[in-house]
């Protein structure tokens, strides 16, 4: 069973991680350093803290153990939105390597999770990881759109897109 939760797993966050760089991609060029209010995350942070959960939670289940006080190498925040998406897909590979490396029956290995208590490798994976990325993907989603941009339809059609289809129906 476990073999095939890592194949799932692995299928899954490759997916995402697709969309996630559909995002960046589609981020307004201007708008790095735009933030909603004050104290949170600008467009580029934001974007960036995709790339750091998954280098970060891929380090974590191969070592057995968060480290959030070493940076980790490669993991330098680029400075612009046209960096963004190219990065964070070098850094998807490398974290996707270190967990396709892992032996399946390594999912079902305990650790210890950000309050001490035991957690299973996979569900570190699927929750710490790919959960919290589409989580935060989402709010990325609705910055653009605050930003002026056009974010694209990551699981169906955006709004745009769904207008342009429904022009084209109506010409027949």
């Amino acid at each position: 069973m476990a073999s095939r939760e890592l194949e799932t797993f692995l299928a899954t966050w490759s997916f995402e991680a697709q969309r996630n760089a559909q995002l960046m991609r589609a981020l307004p060029e201007k708008q790095y350093d735009y933030r909603p209010q004050p104290e949170w995350r600008s467009i580029g942070e934001l974007a960036w803290h995709l790339a750091e959960g998954d280098g970060y939670m891929a380090a974590a289940v191969a070592t057995g153990a968060f480290d959030f006080g070493t940076k980790l190498p490669g993991l330098e925040r680029p400075r612009t939105i046209a960096e963004l998406a190219p990065a964070y897909e070098r850094v998807h590979a490398d974290a996707i390597a270190k967990v396709r490396a892992m032996k399946p029956e390594a999912l079902d290995e305990k650790m210890p999770g950000f309050d001490g208590q035991p957690i299973r490798k996979g569900d570190v994976l699927w929750s710490y990881l790919l959960h919290h990325n589409i989580h935060h993907r989402g709010e990325l989603v609705l910055m653009c759109r605050m930003a002026g941009g056009t974010p694209p339809g990551l699981y169906g059609p955006n709004r745009e897109e769904t207008q342009a289809m429904m022009a084209a129906r109506a010409k027949g």
